[in-house]
This record gives structure tokens, C-alpha cells and sequence, in this order.
């Protein structure tokens, strides 16, 4: 629950200050050189612990694999789609991913839901469903490509979830995450320079701290928390967990950006932590 917890709280507050650091960067310049950063400190970290690094060859296609789903596709994609998007609408659409999860985690995980975790996925995709509706979301002809990415993005993550339980990686959670953001990123980062305009030198302050904030919180914290949590937890029951995100994002964004938040938004935040409440437990106690 502390895991996730961290997961739900870091990656909820980075949507608006993604949302803020993309009117500074491109996406994937500001994605890729922030997840290497993130990716140097903590295989830095790992060495000064005297924590192994190695890969063991056999295990190269599934780390890649891994990296590819959980961390290009899904930061890629949903950074992208932010240009289209508010930061509210879309942690409200990434976050249909429990869904998915739910749905790959059945035939290939074994995971039969229960009544209890229908139950959950229910009440917190409805508090989604809430938020949604009461933003005003418009799938008009110029937000349809963000749509699509990052919808596609939350389909991705949640075949690296069922992927990273159906195939572990037996590396420390330190380098396991190290290697993943690193590879992850790096495709964005050698495409930014050939697709996107960058200059540096246009970026203020608080930019540079957002570029820092997500390095450090999201990609390294936030990440070693989420495989912590996949590792201890059933793949849809870790998956409900992140329902909180869209709602720490959808608070955040109002408070920061100025995005609305009334009593529809204030009903969405009861389902859905009764939702992830109700999965935690069930899964505590299958435990």
C-alpha cells in the first residue's frame, strides 16, 4: 500500500508539471534526457551500494521488451498526447490501463477476477468515468490524436505489467529500473534532436526544475516503487492501485493550473479510493 501510495502521489503531481515543462521542451527531448539523468543516478546509486548491474544474457529480450512497454510507449505516447490534451484529461484517459491489465492479466496470468476485484475495477473506472464527464471532455477532431496516443499508451503499460510478471527479470529493483528507463528513454532522446526544435537556452528556472522534479520523483522514486509493488501484489490488483493517479492529477492540475475541480470531481475521489481500498485488501488477504 506505501508503494503504491508513492507511485499514485509522484505520478499524479508530474501530470501538470509535464503539462507546465511542455510549453518549455518538446516532448521527447524533455522525456528522453530526463529519463537518462533519471537512469545515470540511479545506476550511480547502485554502484556506490555495491549493487550488481549485470544482465545476464538470457535475460536481454525480456529486458527489452519490458523497457519498450513500460517505459517508451507508455511515457512516449502519453507525453505526446499532452499536447492535444489537458493535464486532467489526460491522466483521466491514461488511467483506463487498469482495465486493460485486468483484461491481459486473465489468459495470461491465470488472475480469474473475483467478484470483489470487479467490484473495485468497477468503482474506480466509474470515479474515472466521473471525472470525464465532468471536465467536459470533447473528442473532437483536434483532440482525437492525443486520444489516441495516449489511450494506445495505457494499452502498451498494461501488457509491460502483465509482462513483467509473467516474465521477472531477477535483477535488484535498483538496476531492474535503472536498465528499463534508460533503454526506454534512449529511443526518445536520439529522435528528439532529428524531430523536434529545442533550444536550451529559452528554458527559465522553473523549467529546469520541472525537467529535475521529473527525473527524480517519476522516474526514479516513483518507478522503483511501482516494481516494488508489481512484484508483492496480482498484476489487476496493483494496476486498480494506480486509479488514484488521475485524481492526484485532476487536484494537482486544478490547484496549479487552474483546471476545474467541483463535487463530481470531489464523488470521482470517493469511488475510486473505495475501489483501491477494496482491491488492496482483497489482494492482502489472497496474500
Amino acid at each position: 500500500m506505501l508503494c503504491l501510495g508513492v507511485t499514485a502521489l509522484g505520478w499524479g503531481l508530474n501530470w501538470p508539471v509535464l503539462k507546465f515543462l511542455l510549453s518549455e521542451m518538446p516532448p521527447l527531448t524533455a522525456r528522453g534526457f530526463a529519463g537518462l539523468l533519471a537512469s545515470l543516478a540511479l545506476a550511480g546509486f547502485a554502484l556506490s551500494r555495491g549493487l550488481p548491474l549485470l544482465v545476464p544474457g538470457r535475460k536481454w529480450p525480456a529486458l527489452l521488451v519490458a523497457s519498450l512497454l513500460n517505459v517508451t510507449a507508455w511515457m512516449g505516447l502519453a507525453t505526446m498526447g499532452l499536447r492535444y490534451l489537458g493535464a486532467g484529461e489526460g491522466a483521466m484517459i491514461c488511467y483506463t490501463m487498469p482495465a486493460w491489465t485486468a483484461l491481459a492479466a486473465w489468459p495470461v496470468l491465470g488472475e480469474r477476477p473475483s467478484a470483489s476485484r470487479v467490484l473495485a475495477l468497477l468503482l474506480g473506472m466509474g470515479g474515472v468515468a466521473l471525472l470525464v464527464t465532468g471536465n467536459g471532455v470533447s473528442l473532437d477532431t483536434a483532440k482525437m490524436p492525443g486520444v489516441a496516443m495516449i489511450l494506445g499508451g495505457a494499452v502498451l503499460f498494461a501488457l509491460g505489467t502483465v509482462w513483467f510478471k509473467r516474465h521477472p527479470l531477477g535483477l535488484h529493483p535498483v538496476a531492474s529500473v535503472a536498465w528499463q528507463v534508460g533503454l526506454g528513454c534512449l529511443p526518445m532522446a536520439l529522435l528528439g534532436p532529428f524531430l523536434e526544435s529545442f533550444d536550451a537556452s529559452q528554458v527559465s528556472q522553473a523549467g529546469w526544475a520541472a525537467f529535475l522534479y521529473m527525473a527524480a520523483l517519476p522516474l526514479c522514486l516513483c518507478y522503483l516503487a511501482w516494481f516494488a509493488a508489481l512484484a508483492a501484489l496480482p498484476a489487476g490488483v496493483a494496476a486498480i492501485g494506480t486509479l488514484a493517479v488521475p485524481l492526484i492529477g485532476v487536484l494537482s492540475a486544478a490547484t496549479f493550473l487552474n483546471e476545474p475541480f467541483g463535487p463530481r470531481q470531489a464523488a470521482a475521489l470517493a469511488l475510486t479510493m473505495s475501489g483501491i481500498v477494496l482491491a488492496v485488501r482483497t489482494g492482502a488477504r489472497r496474500g
